[in-house]
């Protein structure tokens, strides 16, 4: 069990896994990890056809601002942030809730900031099939805030785009979108 190795690994680190403090300590873990990683049990191809509605709307569609949890493979510790996604439909839209929900499939797993930018892409892209998708996430690792360098304002940001994304003139508004604070 996973709340095993856990009481094994406090008590690796010289502390007394009997303590009264600690002694749910290695089942609430095991209970965070397995929500942490449930990314692992879901399917992104899955959540989004369930909500393909067919529609001749041809400009850029753009959920932006949405909250970014996952787990650095290297370290185990989080990073967090938002990601930004846009696609172009052709010929069909997808039920607005189901994008955050991709973010979440992949951001549930053991991740690097890179990988989980193009894996969103790609499951937006190879799903809807739309004239073009793009996704920029931008978050802060706590890997380079508790440790390691210890540089506490620094974030990352990641960019991936297809299609019509590729082109300046979309990208950049894409970009421009983005940063615009609507009131």
């Amino acid at each position: 069990m996973i709340s095993e190795q856990y009481k094994n690994i406090i008590e690796l680190l010289g502390e007394d896994a009997t303590r009264e403090g600690l002694l749910k300590t290695p089942e609430r873990v095991a209970k965070a990890m397995q929500f942490l990683t449930q990314g692992y049990h879901q399917d992104a191809k899955a959540i989004l056809e369930s909500a393909l509605f067919k529609e001749d709307y041809n400009e850029m569609v753009i959920v932006k601002d949405i909250e970014v949890y996952s787990m650095c493979e290297h370290h185990l510790l989080p990073f967090f942030g938002k990601a930004h996604i846009a696609y172009i439909p052709n010929g069909y839209v997808v039920g607005l809730s189901k994008i955050p929900r991709v973010v979440d499939v992949f951001a549930r797993r053991f991740q690097v900031q890179e990988r989980l930018t193009q894996e969103i892409l790609e499951a937006i892209q190879n799903t809807l099939k739309p004239q073009g998708a793009a996704v920029v996430i931008e978050a802060a690792h706590m890997c380079m805030m508790m440790r390691g360098v210890q540089k506490q304002n620094s974030t990352t940001t990641t960019s991936a785009f297809t299609g019509q994304f590729q082109k300046v003139e979309t990208r950049s508004e894409f970009l421009h979108l983005i940063g615009s604070r609507f009131k």
